[in-house]
């Protein structure tokens, strides 16, 4: 697919952001686009070999870090807080986008040690990043933003993703929780909901389920094709910057209007 990036301002000038699961797809481009809006940027991920080839080809739009973390261990997240600190001296915005893939069975016969997994990563580890992000934000005392990463499934559910569609609704009132805690030392929370977002995993579904993308499009998207990892990538940034300063605790849909129909 060839969607044209819109262009970047330097709407996070200054600023110091972390993003989970940046070595790869929606977490990358979010990387990147922050880069080129001004950020110093920190990249989280377990995947050291691919976070770090990341970090070089990213290196040339400005500053930017990769620390290995499990986001399902608070130590690790911890460690990960204070490596941004140590390195960039503060913590402005943090895009929560680590997640793990969708499960792929029936409630009535779920695998329950993936179930455990997801929950662990997409849902806990949300939690762990919220509560590490936020003491920071708190000590620091300056304005900052949180964004955490949902889904479609948050509010339409899918067939054989129990654990997975359970873990995004969550996130939606995770969002709204911090969101209230977080108000009164001026943190922002807000959540990003992607809908059908062309990847090499979409593509792969895509072939194994015997269609293509131009059959397909039209039943996830009035615009009649996939959004692409740098249009969900906008989104937290319009978010994450001042902009958007009296937004907080709402869910931003990029979807091409599949929530719509």
């Amino acid at each position: 697919m060839d969607v044209p990036e819109a262009e970047v301002f330097p709407m996070l000038k200054g600023k110091v952001a972390i993003v989970t699961g940046g070595s790869q797809g929606m977490g990358k481009a979010t990387a990147s686009v922050f880069l080129r809006a001004g950020a110093k940027v920190v990249i989280a991920d377990i995947k050291e070999e691919e976070g770090q080839k990341t970090v070089s080809e990213l290196s040339q739009y400005g500053e930017v870090l990769f620390v290995k973390a499990d986001i399902s261990k608070s130590e690790e997240v911890q460690n990960l807080v204070a490596q941004t600190v140590a390195k960039f001296g503060k913590l402005d915005v943090a895009v929560n986008n680590a997640a793990l893939s969708p499960d792929n069975s029936a409630l009535v016969d779920f695998d329950e040690s993936y179930w455990r997994k997801t929950i662990d990563i997409n849902l806990t580890g949300s939690a762990l990043c919220c509560k590490w992000e936020m003491q920071q934000m708190i000590k620091q005392g300056t304005k900052a933003s949180i964004i955490n990463i949902a889904s479609v499934n948050a509010f339409k559910v899918q067939p054989n993703m129990p654990a997975y569609t359970l873990a995004k609704h969550a996130i939606i009132g995770l969002t709204k929780h911090a969101a209230m805690e977080g108000g009164k030392h001026g943190i922002r929370v807000n959540t990003v909901a992607p809908g059908a977002i062309f990847s090499d995993m979409s593509a792969a579904a895509l072939k194994i389920m015997g269609t293509t993308m131009e059959e397909f499009a039209p039943t996830v998207s009035y615009l009649s094709r996939f959004g692409m990892a740098h249009e969900v990538a906008q989104a937290s940034l319009w978010l994450s910057s001042d902009n958007a300063s009296y937004i907080t605790g709402i869910c931003v849909p990029v979807d091409g209007g599949y929530l719509a129909k």
